[in-house]
C-alpha cells in the first residue's frame, strides 16, 4: 500500500492522523494552513525525513536516502531503514532511541520511544524471514523489542518493555518478556 502512494499523499495522511490524535477528530478536517503548520512539530519532522528517505530509496538514490536517514538519526535519535515501506498515518509520539528495521509496517502505526523493530541476529541482507512485519493499526509501547521474522496482526498492541519473539494475532494485547497475548482488545462499544 505504502509503495502505491506518493510521498505527498503519505505525508498528508500522516499529518491528518497526527492532528486527529493530538486534537481529536471532533473538530473536523483542519484547514490547509493549520494542517501544514503541523509539519514543524518535533513529532512530525522525523516522519517527514523518513518519508523523504524512503522516496529517494524508491528512486534508486540510495546515497542521498541514507544521508537523509542519517540526519534523522542525529537530529531525533531515530534510526529507520530506508527500504522499509510504511503505510499512511504513521505517528511517532517520541523518537529517542528508536530503531525501525522492520520488513514492512501497515497503515496507522504508532511507535513509541526506545522501540526496536529488527532482526534477532546481524542481518545485512535484510530479508523478510528475519525482519518483523506489522499489520494496520499496530501500537508498539515504549521500550518494546520486536525481533525476527514475526508478524504483528492488525490492531494488536505491544506493551511497554515487552520482548516479542513470536507472532501476535490481530487485535491482541501482548505483554512480557517473552511477550504473550493476554487479552483480546475491546472496541469502544464493548465488542471484542
Amino acid at each position: 500500500m505504502a509503495d502505491q502512494m506518493s510521498c505527498s499523499e503519505l505525508l498528508r495522511a500522516d499529518l491528518l492522523r497526527q492532528h486527529n490524535l493530538l486534537y481529536g477528530d471532533h473538530q473536523g478536517a483542519p484547514s490547509g494552513l493549520r494542517l501544514w503548520l503541523g509539519v514543524w512539530s518535533p513529532r512530525f519532522v522525523p516522519v517527514l525525513l523518513c518519508r523523504i528517505a524512503h522516496s529517494l530509496h524508491r528512486r534508486r538514490l540510495e546515497p542521498i536516502a541514507k544521508l537523509v536517514s542519517l540526519l534523522n538519526f542525529f537530529a531525533f535519535g531515530i534510526e529507520i531503514a530506508v527500504r522499509c515501506p510504511i503505510g499512511p498515518g504513521l505517528f511517532l509520539p517520541h523518537t529517542q532511541g528508536t530503531v525501525i528495521g522492520a520488513w514492512s509496517i501497515g497503515a496507522n502505526a504508532t511507535i513509541f520511544q526506545g522501540v526496536t523493530l529488527g532482526a534477532r541476529e546481524i542481518d545485512f541482507s535484510y530479508t523478510e524471514q528475519s525482519r518483523p512485519t506489522l499489520g494496520n493499526g499496530v501500537t508498539v509501547g515504549a521500550g518494546a523489542k520486536v525481533l525476527g521474522g514475526v508478524m504483528l496482526g492488525s490492531d494488536s498492541r505491544i506493551g511497554a518493555n515487552s520482548v516479542v519473539l513470536s507472532d501476535i494475532p490481530a487485535g491482541v494485547l501482548a505483554v512480557g518478556a517473552p511477550a504473550r497475548g493476554i487479552d483480546k482488545i475491546r472496541s469502544l462499544d464493548g465488542e471484542t
